[in-house]
């Protein structure tokens, strides 16, 4: 007979997306602690890169800037290894320790009117070592806290979380440098981190290890390199990963503001109206998720999700009428929850416990290709146009979605429940 816990993991509405938060005080310090971390980052992004603009009034010198804050995504496999070799929770209070510091550091420079570009580009640096190389660590502790049944739920809250900053946090900083000033949001951004760091103090006897630290960080990545590549589905998951940051990603990374300006006529505010769709949608797929539980077929609705949305953005590159893009925007928002949420859990799911930090971090690989990624789609987006760009990088990515349900059918079944 089901408990009541696991009655509630399938229970649908508000009340059931939620379930991992009620009842569950240290899931609630970590996903708290994720809403403080994530709006720092997001809000500081935007302050450190209007300053870097402000102070050089040179796009390609912005561009280093934001190199520089995703280069320490290209350390993912190291960081994996090191979240399963250390506590941790141990690794996530020192990652927003040093968040704390670095922010601090370059606010007390800002308010003292002595911050050069460079100081901005090591601050950028500085927020991507705190965020991007403690990824597999803040990921991979979620099973610990809610179990497998919950995995699902709970790493939709989380998307819905990073989703809630992504939205909120840039605007939030612009408004705080229209009425405050930069320095003053910089302090503000920084006082988030401390936040996160205060709500993370309660989980110090979570974390546990789960492999012997007497071997070299080299061995453990090379090794645990070999054990996910015996994982048919988890590779066909960080195959899936790749192709999605390769292809599409960067184009909401980098040109949106295209698409705004000519193929629609917007302004900045329609620009940042088309963002919001995109982001609320976001959010509402995240909440649907989050709904449904430890839901059947996983793999399936992954699969099948990316696939619509990789379809809608071909859709979008040939939309010129706003209210359709609009609208576009707003189910692209929606659909991209299957793939945000669930290349996780999946991940989780088909890899061993022991290799989950690293099968993370090699996620994180898989993301930190977007910025080389970017220039390649933007130099093609050059001579070819953006709309024909994107359309041919949205169709590429539907014909190898359906190759490889085709090579690899088990992931379409794949549920990752327990059996009885």
């Amino acid at each position: 007979m089901p408990s009541a816990s696991d009655a509630s993991s399938h229970r649908p509405g508000l009340r059931g997306a939620l379930t991992s938060l009620r009842g569950n005080r240290p899931f609630q310090w970590l996903w708290f602690s994720n809403v403080f971390f994530f709006g720092g980052v997001w809000t500081q992004t935007l302050v450190l890169g209007w300053l870097a603009f402000e102070l050089t009034h040179s796009e390609f010198l912005v561009a280093v800037f934001t190199a520089a804050r995703l280069a320490p995504m290209f350390l993912g496999p190291v960081a994996g290894a090191f979240a399963d070799r250390h506590n941790r929770v141990r690794l996530l209070v020192v990652a927003c320790s040093w968040a704390t510091g670095a922010g601090t550091a370059v606010a007390a420079l800002a308010t003292a009117d002595l911050l050069p570009y460079w100081v901005l580009v090591v601050g950028g640096l500085a927020i991507g070592l705190a965020q991007s190389p403690s990824q597999p660590a803040r990921a991979s502790v979620v099973l610990e806290l809610v179990g497998q049944e919950k995995l699902s739920n709970a790493n939709a809250l989380n998307a819905m979380a990073m989703n809630m900053t992504q939205v909120i946090g840039p605007g939030l900083g612009g408004a705080m440098i229209a009425a405050m000033g930069a320095p003053a949001a910089l302090w503000v951004s920084t006082a988030w981190y401390g936040l996160s760091l205060l709500m993370l103090l309660p989980l110090r006897g979570y974390g546990k290890v789960v492999h012997d630290q007497a071997q070299s960080v080299r061995a453990m990545v090379v090794g645990g390199l070999r054990i996910i590549a015996r994982s048919r589905l988890a590779v066909a998951v960080l195959v899936v990963t790749l192709a999605a940051n390769t292809l599409l990603w960067p184009v909401y990374q980098a040109f949106m503001p295209v698409f705004a300006e000519e193929s629609l006529g917007l302004d900045a505010a329609g620009l940042g109206a088309l963002l919001t769709c995109s982001g609320i949608g976001g959010l509402v797929g995240s909440l649907v998720i989050a709904g449904m539980g430890d839901f059947p077929y996983k793999g399936g609705v992954f699969v099948f999700g990316t696939t619509v949305w990789a379809a809608l953005w071909a859709v979008f590159a040939l939309s010129r009428t706003v209210s359709l893009s609009f609208a576009l925007m707003c189910f692209i928002g929606l659909t991209s929850a299957a793939f945000g949420v669930l290349q996780t859990t999946l991940l989780l799911l088909t890899t061993d416990p022991a290799v989950h930090g690293r099968a993370l971090g090699l996620q994180e690989l898989c993301i930190g290709v977007m910025p080389v990624a970017t220039l390649v789609l933007g130099a093609t987006a050059e001579r070819a146009g953006v709309a024909r760009t994107v359309f041919c990088a949205a169709l590429l990515l539907v014909c190898g979605l359906g190759v490889l349900a085709l090579r690899v059918p088990a992931l379409l079944t794949f549920s990752g429940r327990r059996t009885p």
